[in-house]
């Protein structure tokens, strides 16, 4: 007989990376209930209670109903934030906290249920610098890194390396004249740095000659390993000169890679490495939501598949 709980889908409404893997369980007759958090309270409902057996109760859209004691799986996948434009700041500020701390800690309290990933290990895993020491702890290569608000650390961390970057500790959306953008990763040097670097904390990292990147997506027991060749310093700024390869990973690193997942907790990661001149792998991030069904496109490579499996428990 098979298993009729259902797996639950949070993200926006335009993910077409949630899209394919929901066709996926579909064409295997698993359930799906697919929500936002964005959603709530307009057209997303949620009763619960706290019983001796935990959480019981339901999550109810315009179209399905999911018991939360009876989910096999979530798939959390950056949904939008809640909001609600019609209160006044004030008011809107109590109700998105309310929203966060009620809806939000039931998703994360759910019986049995396997979560890819759950939220609250995804914040944890998304601090560059936990995720820094824990690659090292893991046993990757990790260039020298720091991070300042000192501007004479950071000038003489930037001659004390042959070639240095600055890299984002996390990257807010800027709109510039009405277009969203982000803080590119820069090459640095010590005349750049100027007492503005005092306003917040930076992060400084030395420059690996590379002559490739690797972006690693692991989905529960399964790696895929893709090889990016471009001629950019953050292959992400222009996907037009990439060419993609699937490789096996050198020694040592399959074991790091889920050394360091299990740190965090995670069952999911997209893990970005670039390839030193002496063909080392070097830890540069883990996203613990990052893309990667362009990837599958590419190459052939069978990801969703694999994420189903996960998300079915069959894996």
């Amino acid at each position: 007989m098979s298993d009729p709980r259902p797996v639950l889908v949070v993200t926006s409404l335009h993910d077409p990376t949630a899209d394919v893997v929901i066709r996926e369980l579909h064409d295997r007759g698993i359930p799906v209930v697919r929500h936002d958090s964005g959603d709530f309270p307009q057209s997303l409902s949620v009763e619960a209670e706290i019983t001796s057996q935990g959480v019981r109760g339901r999550v109810t859209t315009p179209s399905r109903t999911a018991d939360l004691a009876n989910i096999r799986a979530l798939y959390y996948r950056r949904p939008t934030g809640f909001a609600f434009p019609h209160l006044s700041e004030q008011d809107a500020r109590f109700a998105i906290t309310q929203a966060r701390y009620g809806l939000g800690g039931v998703l994360a309290s759910l019986p049995g249920c396997l979560y890819v990933n759950h939220p609250h290990r995804i914040g944890d895993a998304e601090f560059k610098p936990s995720g820094l020491a824990a690659a090292v702890e893991a046993g990757f290569l990790v260039p020298p890194t720091l991070l300042t608000s000192s501007p004479d650390a950071a000038r003489a961390f930037v001659k004390g390396h042959d070639s240095v970057i600055y890299k984002p500790l996390h990257n807010p959306v800027y709109r510039i004249d009405g277009v969203s953008s982000v803080v590119k990763i820069a090459e640095v040097a010590a005349e750049d740095v100027d007492e503005s670097v005092s306003g917040t904390a930076h992060l400084f990292q030395k420059r690996v000659a590379k002559t490739a990147d690797v972006r690693v997506t692991v989905i529960g027991s399964q790696s895929f390993c893709v090889r990016i060749d471009s001629d950019v310093l953050d292959w992400r700024t222009d996907y037009n000169r990439l060419t993609y390869t699937p490789v096996e990973p050198p020694p040592g690193i399959e074991q790091a890679l889920h050394r360091y997942l299990d740190h965090f907790r995670l069952v999911f990661g997209a893990f970005d490495f670039c390839v030193g001149e002496d063909g080392q792998w070097w830890f540069l991030e883990c996203n613990p939501s990052g893309q990667w069904y362009w990837l599958e496109s590419e190459t052939g490579l069978p990801m969703c598949a694999a994420l189903a499996d996960l998300l079915e428990r069959t894996s």
